[in-house]
């Protein structure tokens, strides 16, 4: 399959709760973090087969989210996020992965925002 024509897993809306920022005043408490993936992964076999095990468990991807913010704490939203990524990239089926992690209680209502994108250095075709 060619890359532009790969499927796609979203998991949009992921909240989970941490103690993540620059600053030691920001680790002190849990504050939520807004978790938006985008995965590219080859389908065709989840889409003829409709058995789960042919494709990549979202849930499961989601609790291993959830549980990698809440028990670490990271200074950069950037090294969390590539601390996830390689999360994903366990799954040697994706090919490349877009993660994106808001950050909304800190700045009197501006959102800063991390994305990265990332192609997985273990990807099997």
């Amino acid at each position: 399959m060619a890359a532009a024509d790969m499927d796609v897993i979203e998991l949009a809306g992921v909240r989970a709760y941490g103690k993540h920022g620059a600053t030691e005043s920001e680790r002190l408490e849990e504050q939520p973090l807004d978790i938006d993936l985008v995965l590219e992964i080859d389908l065709r076999a989840a889409s003829s087969s409709d058995c789960l095990e042919r494709t990549l468990d979202y849930a499961k991807l989601h609790d291993r989210i959830v549980s990698r913010v809440r028990e670490r704490s990271y200074r950069l939203l950037e090294r969390l996020a590539a601390d996830l990524l390689d999360i994903i990239f366990k799954d040697v089926r994706v090919r490349c992965a877009e993660i994106a992690i808001a950050k909304s209680k800190i700045l009197d209502g501006a959102t800063p925002r991390v994305r990265l994108r990332r192609t997985n250095p273990r990807y099997l075709p």
